[in-house]
């Protein structure tokens, strides 16, 4: 798969080969399904917690005696029944994360790669930097490209100026090529690589 390859003012460099066991594969949801919940279940924290009979802070007298009440039998107010009683069998800290063995993880990352180069949203561009850390300069670039919801994928190391111009502007996000993942890529409505985040993947997923 040839694709060309522009410059942040619109210009062209050349092209690039994709290759089709990356980024020309038939995207299953599935699989990419599979892999964002997996994602997403190990970035939940977890932290919900309700108090146990043993912890609500009710005296633990009986609340009146066992027999001629007419009522019900009862001890003391923190049983789940009552209301500010203890719950029974609530939530409590717990991770959420479960196991997705490594092969299937880098097989969801093809697929989310082919799915955006499959919908003509992959984007390759020459390089992310800049000579300043210009806000005003970075977004006029990106409103001429016509870039609104954009994940930028980079090599191992990213420009710092690039990424200061880039962290005020909404709805675009930068990442190293360590950094993505089947959900950003998903999320975005257009994925631009790099020339370096390009072979950085390329090495990874081979």
């Amino acid at each position: 798969m040839k694709l060309d390859v522009i410059k942040l003012d619109g210009g062209t460099a050349g092209s690039v080969d994709l290759g089709e066991d990356i980024f020309g594969l038939e995207p299953r949801a599935d699989i990419l399904h599979r892999v964002v919940r997996w994602q997403r279940n190990k970035a939940q924290a977890g932290t919900h917690k309700v108090k146990t009979r043993s912890e609500t802070s009710y005296s633990t007298k009986k609340i009146y005696k066992q027999k001629g009440t007419g009522g019900a039998r009862h001890g003391d107010r923190n049983a789940p029944i009552f209301r500010k009683g203890g719950i029974y069998k609530g939530p409590t800290p717990r991770s959420h994360a479960h196991d997705l063995p490594k092969k299937f993880r880098a097989l969801g990352l093809k697929h989310a790669l082919s799915a955006k180069a499959a919908e003509g949203n992959l984007v390759v561009l020459d390089a992310a930097a800049m000579d300043s850390a210009k806000t005003s300069a970075l977004a006029k670039q990106v409103k001429n490209l016509g870039w609104k919801r954009t994940l930028i994928i980079d090599g191992a190391t990213l420009d710092e100026n690039f990424v200061m111009a880039a962290r005020n502007i909404e709805g675009l996000d930068v990442l190293p090529s360590m950094g993505a993942n089947v959900y950003d890529i998903l999320k975005r409505d257009t994925l631009v690589i790099t020339r370096a985040g390009l072979e950085a993947l390329e090495a990874r997923l081979q």
